[in-house]
């Protein structure tokens, strides 16, 4: 590897996981943390040690993931996957949609392989780091072992491998997947009630969902959306009861 570009990755990648998570700490837990306690979902908080073990975790994951991302995107390995530099190529219709059937890959692998995590022979050993944060908090998306974090960032590798995609619609991707991942973990409820109600908006995930994964060990296994979970009945029983919970409250 060329030291100087991979390090670009890693300082990008950097920049991009402690701004989003970072600012999202700052708005819920520090600026605004008094005026939404009815958006928490646990009222109390992670201690200083908490945080302290999702950022050094998370280091280590961003090193990772940039590895990905430079042997997919800067080494003579790309001309072996369906990334593309032509936005014409393809069209822009096309471009559009290869981030949704990215998503959409994501969301399937995710699900299944987070299950694979939860087998007993393999939670302890590397998915147990990423419970540890039993209150999640913005900085526990990226908080996983290094193992994990080699499996969670493989998906990069199946969506280039099946799909073609554009360098800039992997960029959009994978600004939804830390901006997503960010809100799974953030620790409020801020989806409002008219959307998760809706036709479409009650497939979403929400941090609520995530959170009671985090906190009760089991089930809700999805990323971005709640269809695996309710076509494999593995959404937690209390989820909805949870949710209308966290309605009432709030209105």
């Amino acid at each position: 590897m060329k030291e100087k570009s991979y390090l670009l990755y890693v300082i990008l990648m950097s920049i991009r996981y402690f701004l989003f998570s970072g600012m999202a700490f700052l708005l819920f837990y520090v600026i605004f943390r008094k005026n939404t306690t009815q958006l928490k979902i646990q009222k109390l908080f992670p201690k200083l040690k908490d945080y302290a073990r999702e950022i050094r975790y998370s280091i280590m994951t961003l090193f990772i993931f940039s590895a990905f991302a430079y042997l997919l995107l800067a080494t003579p390995f790309q001309h072996y996957t369906q990334v593309y530099t032509d936005i014409e190529q393809h069209g822009l219709v096309y471009f559009f949609f290869s981030v949704i059937l990215a998503i959409l890959i994501h969301d399937t692998y995710f699900y299944w392989m987070h299950r694979f995590m939860h087998h007993p022979k393999v939670f302890k050993y590397i998915h147990l780091v990423h419970h540890k944060s039993t209150n999640p908090s913005p900085f526990t998306s990226y908080s996983f072992h290094p193992l994990e974090a080699l499996v969670e960032g493989s998906v990069i590798v199946v969506i280039v491998f099946l799909i073609p995609i554009h360098k800039w619609a992997i960029a959009l991707f994978m600004l939804f997947m830390i901006t997503f991942n960010v809100y799974g973990h953030l620790g409020y409820e801020i989806f409002p009630k008219w959307l998760l109600q809706s036709k479409i908006g009650k497939w979403f995930n929400t941090s609520l969902n995530h959170n009671m994964h985090h906190k009760y060990f089991n089930d809700n296994y999805g990323l971005y959306f709640r269809f695996w979970d309710e076509w494999c009945g593995t959404t937690h029983p209390d989820y909805q009861k949870k949710l209308n919970q966290l309605f009432h409250q709030n209105s």
